[in-house]
């Protein structure tokens, strides 16, 4: 009560007669009382300064003070972990298969893996149970993974999961195979994946066509995250509510992470500009490269990139002196030149970007987040890492995941500094 009268006491002091409600009963009978201490003493005679009264009002009754009064951060955190429905399913599909019941019992049981086969008894040691789920390990460095029943519906569900939904995106086998394999196992399961996006009508119509083309030169490994960006349009997409039909991708040439901002067709550079500064900048300042096409008709055109040192003769062959962000190798027949792209990290997006937007842009205007979302979600060749781990962050979550071990964040920046030193080694 003292130190809401200090608080307050610039609008309180002098003023008309006020009323203090509080649930602290004895405060009543404070004044009167007829032994004080010092403390009281020095106290009433703070008090004596207002012209306050002091009435009692029962905590259940003073709702308003007694919210007022709470701090936040005192409170409990109420915390609800969602459990996938399948992992249910799993549990319950166990006792339909002869050969995974098996294996659950033996595991709770040990004097029962006598009634095992050979081959099982000899791979018991990979599996375990963990709140009634079978996990299995292929090798001393390999993740748990949640092994599924022998139950095609329940397989197929995850593949739906993984592949159908609004936020996988219908990215193929290899990434498909990949979100999947993170925290399920079941033998044969690369086939599975296989005869399940060869079947899928959507995944055979949007995926990009396949060419042939001559191995590219590799650019530089930046030394950390967005240092070296590479940016790109992608256009003759269909239009959105807002007649959006292209993406301007921003993509870092270390991890891959991706940046995504939708453009109309007539978009102006100081457009593109400012757009740059709102989804890169802002977020990791400014890049130390850029690379892109400079030219999106021909190659070594001298009004845009050129020209070019010859710098070697080769039969009927020239080596010419290109920067190294051309990503192309240095000798050309003069006869076989050919409309130049460049490769590293824009060209998996534009494929990727097409993949996901042309499934139903129309039907959904926020494609483009789901999009960025599905790129998080896939593992770069070039690093064999998902974007966020190189970034610092978590491997992204899954559509269908394992349960949640508790990590380390000392262990996970430790895990980054490695991943970021073995990108940059010699000869990577």
């Amino acid at each position: 009560m003292k130190y809401a009268l200090v608080k307050c006491r610039v609008h309180l002091l002098g003023q008309k007669p006020f009323v203090i409600y509080t649930d602290h009963a004895s405060l009543r009978t404070a004044t009167s009382s007829p032994h004080l201490s010092q403390r009281m003493t020095r106290w009433l005679s703070f008090f004596a300064e207002y012209n306050v009264t002091v009435e009692y009002k029962p905590g259940k009754q003073n709702v308003l003070a007694d919210a007022l009064s709470r701090r936040p951060d005192y409170e409990l955190a109420h915390l609800a972990y969602l459990e996938s429905p399948l992992y249910e399913l799993f549990r319950e599909a166990y006792a339909d298969d002869n050969d995974l019941a098996g294996l659950v019992e033996a595991l709770r049981a040990p004097n029962k893996a006598v009634e095992l086969t050979a081959r099982q008894r000899s791979r018991l040691h990979r599996y375990s149970v963990v709140e009634g789920l079978l996990y299995y390990q292929v090798d001393g460095g390999d993740e748990p993974r949640i092994v599924v029943p022998n139950d095609e519906d329940l397989r197929h569900r995850v593949f739906y999961e993984a592949n159908d939904t609004p936020l996988s995106g219908h990215l193929g086998r290899e990434k498909t195979y990949t979100s999947v394999a993170r925290h399920l196992w079941w033998p044969h399961m690369y086939k599975w994946v296989r005869k399940y996006v060869q079947t899928c009508e959507t995944c055979q119509r949007v995926k990009p066509a396949p060419s042939a083309s001559a191995p590219l030169m590799s650019l530089p490994v930046p030394v950390d995250c967005w240092r070296s960006v590479s940016m790109d349009f992608i256009f003759e997409l269909p239009a959105d509510a807002r007649g959006h039909t292209g993406i301007l991708v921003f993509v870092c040439c270390l991890s891959k992470m991706v940046r995504l901002a939708a453009v109309r067709k007539s978009v102006t550079a100081p457009q593109s500009a400012q757009l740059f500064v709102d989804n890169v900048f802002r977020h990791h300042g400014l890049p130390e490269a850029f690379v892109s096409d400079r030219d999106p008709s021909t190659k070594l055109r001298p009004r845009f990139v050129g020209p070019f040192t010859v710098i070697g003769v080769h039969g009927h062959a020239y080596t010419l002196n290109l920067p190294s962000s051309m990503a192309t190798h240095p000798p050309f027949y003069v006869g076989l030149f050919k409309p130049y792209r460049q490769a590293g990290s824009v060209e998996p997006v534009e494929r990727l970007g097409r993949r996901i937007l042309l499934e139903g842009v129309r039907r959904h205007p926020n494609k483009l987040f789901r999009g960025k979302r599905s790129r998080i979600r896939s593992r770069s060749r070039g690093t064999g890492r998902y974007a966020a781990c190189l970034l610092g962050l978590q491997a992204p979550h899954a559509v269908v995941q394992g349960t949640n071990p508790v990590q380390v964040p000392l262990q996970d920046l430790a895990h980054r500094r490695v991943v970021l030193l073995a990108l940059r080694a010699p000869g990577l």
